[in-house]
């Protein structure tokens, strides 16, 4: 009798029987079921999409066996291990499985996110790998005491860990040019309450650790990131940063329409009292007045300022285009849970922010932050995904009727909530 696949292929498969075959739901092995999804989400037209989607919340242990087996296919292993399709919890099995193609192993240890850095660096197989390590150090996320682990591990084990006050000193407050990094205000209780010598502490660590991409980085200004044009996800498109001298202008401008229209008008007599300036309100001479120091400031100076600022400025600074700048927000040891959650609903930060969130567990065990960031259409779409799972039925019903987030996302959100609904009444 023939295999499932092989009718597949050969389109010998009624359009009933392929419509179950892209939603995982046929009578065959786990291994054989994949293989059937990876074909209809490669080569069909009519139900691939149906089939991607399967494969995207496929059950992530079913899954890890497929990778780490050598006998699987190439082209199921070439999907799974695919940036665009590639998923955290199956990395560490590619990495073990000697029959995942190696240039597309070497592609990702040049190009991949920080969690793929750490996912190489933690594989014993990768690191007996020297093509891999080669590409890996070309790679501008990985940092320089990684680096020292990977030339020599055993001095990089003994090098001890940055000191604190004198160092976050030295590295931030007394940077030449900088006057206002040494000035960083500290937060007026609108943070979580934590000892000063622990944010100099985070501080001194935070640009030790990332010295490699503040030299690619450069002096580069303050540019917050504007929220993409379009509607949802869909058809969106991504507007550029505000330029450094706009973010200037628009500090001052409130200035500029302050001045009272009164004042052009002749006057109504010898005796008369001169018309009474429109004040402007305390909140936009403050905002103002942050920006323009932001925008002063340089990259080790927004850092220092993201960890021991106020409220406001890190509502500020998580928008910054510079992505060391937006993630010392989420690394400040005064941000509290009330401002995450804030930020996963954010459209104008980097997407970088939002991948950074759940990896640390704090916020990760934050339901209302889970919720926010699989609500948000400028999560990315394998994020998403991810998270879903962990959504309760209600959330999952208004998910799914959600516009904004991509039809990948709603399609997923319904049928999750019509299998639990279908679980609570058994």
């Amino acid at each position: 009798m023939p295999r499932m696949i092989d009718l597949v292929r050969k389109s010998q498969m009624s359009s009933n029987m392929m419509q179950v075959a892209a939603r995982g739901a046929l009578a065959v092995q786990s291994g054989e079921m994949l293989e059937i999804l990876v074909h209809l989400a490669l080569h069909n037209k009519v139900f691939g999409e149906q089939a991607r989607m399967t494969l995207a919340g496929w059950d992530e242990k079913a899954s890890a066996g497929v990778a780490a087996d050598p006998a699987t296919s190439k082209e199921v292993l070439g999907y799974l291990v695919s940036p665009k399709n590639l998923r955290p919890a199956l990395l560490p099995a590619l990495l073990e499985n000697p029959s995942v193609d190696q240039e597309a192993l070497m592609e990702l240890a040049a190009t991949g996110a920080r969690w793929v850095v750490e996912a190489l660096l933690a594989s014993e197989a990768a690191k007996k790998s020297s093509a891999l390590m080669s590409a890996l150090q070309t790679n501008p996320r990985l940092r320089p005491n990684d680096l020292a682990a990977i030339e020599n591990p055993d001095e990089a084990a003994d090098v001890s860990e940055p000191t604190v006050l004198e160092q976050a000193e030295a590295l931030v407050a007394a940077e030449p040019g900088n006057p206002e990094a040494a000035a960083v205000p500290r937060a007026a209780g609108d943070s979580e309450p934590v000892d000063d010598e622990l944010v100099a502490q985070a501080i001194a660590h935070y640009i030790q650790e990332n010295q490699g991409e503040l030299a690619v980085e450069g002096d580069k200004p303050f540019e917050p990131v504007v929220a993409p044009t379009g509607a949802g996800i869909e058809g969106g498109t991504e507007a550029p940063p505000m330029p450094s001298a706009a973010v200037e202008a628009e500090a001052v401008s409130g200035e500029s329409e302050a001045k009272p229209a009164a004042s052009a008008k002749p006057v109504a007599g010898a005796g008369a009292k001169p018309a009474k300036k429109p004040g402007i309100p305390p909140a936009e001479v403050r905002r103002d007045s942050t920006l323009q120091k932001i925008a002063k400031l340089d990259i080790k100076g927004r850092i220092a300022l993201a960890m021991r600022g106020s409220k406001e400025e890190r509502s500020i600074l998580i928008r910054d285009g510079t992505k060391l700048v937006a993630l010392a927000v989420l690394d400040s040891p005064k941000i509290s849970d009330g401002e995450v959650e804030n930020i996963a609903l954010q459209k104008n930060v980097l997407e970088a922010v939002l991948r950074a969130i759940p990896l640390k567990r704090r916020f990760a065990k934050n339901y209302a932050i889970t919720r926010n960031l699989v609500y948000n259409p400028r999560t990315p779409l394998d994020l998403s995904l991810g998270l879903m799972k962990n959504l309760l039925v209600h959330d999952l019903k208004n998910l799914s009727g959600n516009k904004e987030v991509s039809d990948t996302i709603r399609k997923l959100a319904l049928r999750m909530y019509k299998q639990k609904s279908e679980k609570k009444r058994e």
